[in-house]
């Protein structure tokens, strides 16, 4: 079994320089101290990003989510928006990178003077990292689609643990996917804590029904910058969408559904829970979406 965010290999990744506090430098050299407060306690935020045919795609969006997740968390990146750019930039450029590359930004509120919880414990300055690598979605994956397992693991609200902040913490999300993977699944469908469908463990769900796209109203789920454009296209091109409250009987009856994400962009679905779907993959609304996705991207490429 393979997850959404499966991937290709690729022997140039052994030789990639990785971006760590404003040097580059070669992976296996690429390390943080046991006592960083993303080791300790998963305390940071992070993005990930696509570098396609020389742009970094949807660049501002991303931007803007890392510094709304590390306000949220009173941590101070230490380097203003131009400056993580800057970053990003010097990272794809110091490995002569230019089309089909994902790269994961992390930022940790840094060292500690010992392992606890307390962010007065904090010295110095924040850990920035920015791994970037030849990565390509699983054409297995890509072709045969992905089969859900609805987890009793709940998204939560925001007043407990927001899952609009992409968070290092992702025990809860990997729970959800270990019970998917024991059950012979790829990936966790969640429900949010009212029993409705909400958010796969590391992509945004959406299914067909009767030509309608349906997903949840985004109060439980990954504020996703793909999720987002994916429900702009719709808007855009009069593919009817409705976002609201859905049970499990409603995605049971679907014909299509698929996930979206920064690495996978539209990844068809399936089966949820042993019921395939009646659509073929990728069925006509999926593949519609997903070239229209594929156009915004060079648009995106070309005016970046």
């Amino acid at each position: 079994m393979k997850g959404s965010q499966d991937f290709a290999p690729d022997p140039r990744n052994a030789h990639v320089l990785v971006y760590l506090n404003g040097s580059m430098v070669p992976r296996e050299q690429a390390q943080v101290s046991i006592f960083d407060a993303g080791f300790v306690l998963g305390d940071g935020v992070w993005e990930g990003l696509r570098l396609h045919k020389g742009a970094l795609l949807f660049l501002d969006a991303h931007i803007d989510r890392l510094f709304e997740g590390a306000a949220a968390i009173d941590l101070d990146i230490g380097l203003d928006k131009a400056g993580v750019i800057a970053a990003l930039r010097q990272t794809v450029a110091a490995n002569d990178m230019r089309d089909g590359v994902h790269i994961r930004l992390m930022v940790t509120r840094g060292l500690k003077r010992t392992p606890n919880q307390d962010p007065r414990q904090t010295v110095g300055k924040a850990t920035i990292v920015i791994v970037a690598e030849y990565k390509e979605p699983s054409p297995e994956i890509m072709g045969k689609g992905l089969n859900l397992f609805t987890s009793s693991v709940r998204c939560t609200p925001a007043d407990m643990f927001d899952m609009r902040l992409n968070s290092h913490s992702r025990l809860n999300l990997i729970t959800a996917l270990i019970q998917a993977i024991k059950a012979g699944a790829d990936e966790a469908l969640m429900l949010d804590p009212h029993g409705f469908v909400s958010s796969c463990n590391a992509t945004n769900f959406f299914f067909v029904r009767n030509g309608e796209v349906c997903t949840s109203t985004g109060d439980y789920c990954f504020h996703g910058v793909t999720r987002a454009n994916v429900i702009a296209l719709c808007r855009a091109h009069d593919v009817p969408l409705r976002l609201g409250n859905f049970a499990l009987k409603d995605v049971y009856c679907a014909e299509e559904a698929f996930v979206t994400g920064t690495f996978g962009g539209v990844t068809p679905v399936a089966s949820i829970d042993g019921r395939r779907l009646a659509a073929s993959l990728a069925g006509p609304v999926t593949g519609r979406l997903s070239r229209l996705y594929a156009e915004m991207k060079d648009r995106n490429a070309a005016s970046g």
